[in-house]
């Protein structure tokens, strides 16, 4: 079954609600969780799942995904015995134009698609955060008869004016469908709840293909899944949905889309709780990514230090390559190569890889990109008007975001209450702001 299926994963959304960490980067390459790239836990599903054929649809600033799709996810997937993963960024083969939408995504690579022959389609999204068994929604879409099957799930009414709606009846076949309803219609016997698309379907291939060919040729289509494709063949062909079924070893499913800064910093944040909805501890269903040649974790200074420094990290997850030199960490998430000076506080942050903290610096709710040094005595998220004039970006839940560094780049700028650094250097030796 699953030799017979080809994946598609759609990876070339610009994710403007997440800048400035997709200032640089595509938003599926933006680092989660410490270690890993919000990308990795789809690949992982599919790995996890025996789907082995993948192309992976990229567009913009597609770079830094394109290489850690080579570094962390190629070993996986050998041609050598039919598997693969491959990187189709956009070609302009029946278009002149970037993907209109996610059916205009996928059809304007239908060629690639076809070439592998496949029986069936999985498509799927490259920027949330679950566990999933994709191998169960094929089988439920095989054994259905459908033409279409379209992964569903249970969320509050309040919040599915962001997805797309469905009605089902007993079967689980769809009868309804609204793209981002104002009012959205409840799960029969449940008011206070949707049943909404995932952005996950498998089709029959030569199904989709002729939907997609179809569809190209209407000039008012907006060339997507559910604001044309799924509306357009509910009434004449059997479309289903299927349940989201986790595969995350907990009593609640777990689905995140980390779309803005806010629902970014807080999915970080479900990881460092004592018992967290979302298990990367599993054995059985792991999340792999690329693993920097980087040295372990190390803590220095302890409680008899004559200075007074402590370095300790609670209820946080530290990364490979990381120094905690005399600073404290509490309800953190530190990537690979970071530094902790002495007597610097760290509470509620997200800190990517080789990001350094100066000396007596304080910093809170927080998320602070790659290769940024904070200067000494510095504060971040302690004053939002002041964050905000040394250009940092504050979310409309308190969250101050600092973007990746660049060389020559001032971190801030001068006030009277917070001397002017030095200007960033990403090779900046150690004992600088010791």
């Amino acid at each position: 079954m699953m030799n017979r299926t080809l994946t598609v994963v759609l990876a070339g959304g610009k994710g403007s609600r997440l800048e400035p960490l997709t200032r640089d980067r595509a938003k599926p390459a933006v680092p989660f969780g410490g270690g890993y790239r919000i990308i990795d836990f789809t690949l992982s599903n599919c790995l996890n799942s025996g789907l082995r054929k993948i192309q992976v649809l990229t567009q913009y600033k597609a770079q830094s995904l394109d290489r850690h799709i080579q570094l962390a996810w190629q070993k996986y997937f050998p041609r050598d015995v039919g598997d693969f993963i491959d990187v189709v960024p956009p070609q302009q083969r029946i278009a002149d134009e970037w993907y209109q939408g996610t059916a205009d995504a996928v059809y304007q690579n239908i060629y690639a698609i076809e070439r592998e022959r496949p029986q069936y389609v999985v498509i799927l999204a490259g920027d949330h955060i679950y566990k999933m068994d994709y191998a169960r929604l094929v089988r439920f879409h095989i054994e259905s008869k459908a033409d279409m099957t379209v992964g569903a799930l249970r969320v509050p009414r309040m919040d599915a004016t962001e997805f797309g709606v469905m009605q089902v009846t007993t079967d689980g076949r769809i009868i309804g469908f609204q793209e981002k309803p104002a009012d959205p219609r409840p799960i029969p016997g449940d008011s206070e709840h949707a049943l909404a698309s995932m952005g996950i379907y498998v089709a029959n291939a030569s199904f989709l293909f002729e939907q997609l060919c179809q569809d190209a040729t209407r000039a008012d289509s907006p060339h997507d899944f559910g604001r044309s494709i799924i509306p357009s063949i509910i009434d004449d062909h059997r479309v289903f949905a299927f349940p989201f079924m986790d595969e995350n070893r907990k009593q609640q499913a777990y689905w995140r889309d980390v779309g803005t800064l806010d629902a970014y910093f807080e999915a970080n944040m479900d990881l460092v709780s004592v018992d967290p909805q979302l298990n990367v501890y599993d054995d059985r269903w792991p999340i792999r990514t690329h693993q920097p040649n980087f040295p372990p974790p190390k803590f220095v200074f302890g409680q008899d230090d004559p200075d007074g420094r402590c370095g300790m990290a609670i209820d946080s997850i530290v990364c490979q390559g990381t120094i905690l030199s005399g600073g404290q960490v509490r309800r953190s998430v530190l990537g690979p190569n970071v530094r902790i000076h002495s007597h610097a506080d760290v509470q509620d942050a997200i800190l990517f890889e080789g990001v350094e903290i100066g000396r007596n610096a304080r910093v809170r709710r927080a998320i602070i990109d790659k290769g940024v040094r904070i200067p000494r005595d510095a504060e971040i998220g302690f004053d939002h008007e002041r964050d905000r004039a040394n250009g940092f970006t504050v979310s409309e839940g308190g969250v101050v975001t600092i973007a990746k560094a660049d060389l020559g780049e001032e971190l801030f700028a001068p006030t009277s209450s917070v001397p002017r650094p030095r200007s960033l250097s990403l090779g900046m030796q150690y004992s600088e702001c010791r």
